[in-house]
């Protein structure tokens, strides 16, 4: 599959380094690090830090190809990204003159990156796994559950009909009772039409939906299923796992097992207090913001 949608966004003076977003299972790029929220994005602060922000959008989502949508397979699995953001890496590499690539991946895109740093321990001057899915033995789908139900219900099928009314289930199901809305109404209003707009044939769908692969979906399912989808103990680069203190997809059992199980020496973690799963979003994402910045900035010294 191609990928179409590779793009930077460079700091005004010199770049201590690349930073190369890998998005999650639901949305790609545009929505993420370079999506604008009251005039200012993650790569704008990436950027103010001094890197060099780069993100994609695997095959399937945003402005990259499509799988074929008969396909009787699970399409987008981590085999088939994994070779995808190598590729990426590549290309970063082959622009930005041999400064150091920091990874800093998202959900599933977590699970992808860690993956990658795995399987190429010496490829990836540090990494960052915020919010990241983590292998949980037996384990039953938490309350918060990140599966769409679409989803869980299709056996075969490749892609899936993701909804409006399922992304903001997201932003609201593990926030409790009584806290106010980590992702303000009129926020998402304007992010849900730019999720829509991703998928040209979303509003021919009833309800509207976005058509999304399948695959990553399975990968979440094995991993709750207790399988090991790669060896954290080959992971080599300095790490920074970050979670949000409400996030049941990641929650703090899952945060101190990975971080125990990864083999690099200098392990780091933080929580975002107010936050959920989706963190990079809502309203304490500058706090996100700075503690990425902080661990960056003493892996690129």
């Amino acid at each position: 599959m191609t990928i179409h949608s590779l793009r930077a966004q460079r700091p005004s003076a010199g770049s201590h380094a690349d930073v190369l977003y890998v998005h999650g299972s639901t949305f790609g790029a545009g929505l993420s690090i370079f999506y604008p929220l009251d005039g200012r994005s993650w790569a704008d602060a990436l950027n103010d830090a001094g890197f060099t922000a780069w993100g994609f959008d695997f095959a399937g989502y945003g402005d990259s190809a499509r799988y074929p949508v008969d396909s009787c397979r699970a399409v987008g699995r981590l085999e088939e990204a994994v070779p995808q953001l190598l590729r990426v890496i590549r290309a970063v590499r082959e622009r930005n003159g041999g400064r150091p690539v920091f990874l800093l991946g998202h959900s599933w895109g977590a699970t992808v990156a860690a993956a990658c740093a795995a399987a190429h321990p010496d490829g990836i001057a540090a990494l960052v796994l915020f919010a990241p899915i983590v292998t949980r033995a037996g384990a039953t789908r938490p309350a918060g559950a990140y599966i769409p139900a679409a989803a869980a219900a299709m056996s075969a099928p490749s892609h899936y009909p993701l909804t409006l009314w399922a992304q903001y289930r997201r932003f609201v199901e593990d926030v409790p009772r009584g806290q106010p809305q980590v992702f303000s109404e009129a926020h998402f209003q304007a992010w849900g039409e730019a999720f829509l707009a991703t998928d040209p044939e979303s509003r021919s769908r009833t309800p509207p939906a976005v058509s999304t692969p399948v695959g990553p979906q399975r990968d979440v399912q094995a991993l709750w299923s207790g399988q090991e989808l790669y060896d954290p103990a080959r992971i080599a680069a300095p790490t920074l796992l970050v979670r949000g203190e409400w996030d049941t997809v990641c929650d703090a059992d899952d945060a101190a097992s990975l971080l125990a199980d990864l083999g690099a020496a200098a392990r780091h973690s933080a929580v975002i207090e107010r936050a959920t799963h989706l963190m990079h979003l809502e309203a304490q994402r500058g706090l996100l913001y700075d503690a990425v910045n902080t661990f960056l900035l003493g892996s690129a010294s």
